[in-house]
């Protein structure tokens, strides 16, 4: 395995450990407690996580199985390194609150007890794709995203997204954790 490849999967794993020891032990009560009326609660931050990173399941499995091309807009578009920057930076900085570009990202306001094992095995899944995608080439690889068509970044700033987008809400999940009022 690539050092790169290594070191996303390596990075996931981290957090998914850190989740299982930090939140495993959780009840649902506190898992699903919010700090306030519009904030999220511990779960819905790793259920978020586990729905947005669904959305990319069909490219990586094209990818894996060296079916995939890059579309027209993806081979052409200017805005490809700067989407890449441009998304590092805000999952990267906790301070830029952003809204779900999707409904289809969003938890509800109820998740099930089982998150924490729930992500930690997604967390497996996800390592898994990112291996399977080892050979792709991933500065001339680009994906659009999901959640906005003209939107184009390369593979390997959506690896890096990937893990950051991760570690930002695991760190949403421990603010939440910390906050004045969680129940004990």
């Amino acid at each position: 395995m690539d050092e790169r490849i290594r070191s996303v999967t390596e990075d996931l794993s981290q957090v998914a450990a850190d989740a299982r020891a930090m939140f495993g032990h959780l009840s649902p009560e506190q898992l699903n407690w919010k700090p306030a009326k519009d904030s999220w609660s511990v779960a819905q931050c790793f259920e978020h996580i586990i729905r947005t990173n669904l959305q990319f399941y069909p490219e990586f499995e094209k990818m894996a199985a060296g079916t995939r091309q890059n579309s027209f807009w993806e081979n052409w578009s200017p805005l490809s390194g700067w989407g890449g920057r441009f998304l590092i930076n805000a999952v990267t900085i906790d301070s830029k609150k952003a809204k779900a570009p999707s409904k289809d990202i969003v938890p509800p306001s109820q998740v099930d007890g089982d998150i924490i094992d729930r992500f930690a095995k997604h967390i497996e899944d996800v390592n898994r794709m990112v291996e399977a995608c080892e050979s792709v080439d991933r500065q001339k690889t680009v994906v659009t995203s999901p959640f906005l068509a003209v939107f184009t970044y390369r593979l390997d700033d959506a690896f890096t997204v990937l893990v950051e987008h991760t570690r930002r809400h695991f760190r949403q999940a421990a603010r939440v954790a910390g906050a004045d009022g969680f129940p004990g």
